[in-house]
């Protein structure tokens, strides 16, 4: 499936948009995490912990949004935008949330 931040994809165009789809994935981050970043803050670097953990919520939410286009029939998802938020009494979750557009696309002739 084609997913893309562009509002449409070079060689195609769209046939039918179907809905707005999203996908939503919330994490904990733990105190030795907390720690290591913290130790980070002040020695200069980056937290490798974070971007991991980072990185997995976000290709987790990517890829409950395709499933909810795929369950729509849809070929692609356009106009794709993530977002982080950190939640928690003590900012200790973080949500990452993908929305997009699920589309029906086709080549274009000629």
């Amino acid at each position: 499936m084609i997913v893309t931040t562009t509002p449409g994809i070079d060689g195609y165009r769209i046939t039918d948009y179907l809905r707005v789809v999203a996908g939503e994935t919330i994490v904990g981050i733990n105190f030795v995490k907390d720690f290591t970043a913290g130790i980070r803050n002040i020695v200069g670097g980056r937290s490798g912990s974070y971007e991991q953990e980072a990185h997995q919520a976000r290709e987790s939410a990517l890829a409950e949004m395709v499933e909810r286009a795929q369950q729509l029939g849809a070929h692609a998802v356009v106009g794709v935008d993530i977002d982080y938020e950190t939640l928690g009494s003590g900012n200790n979750m973080m949500m990452v949330s993908a929305s997009g557009t699920a589309v029906l696309i086709a080549p274009l002739e000629g």
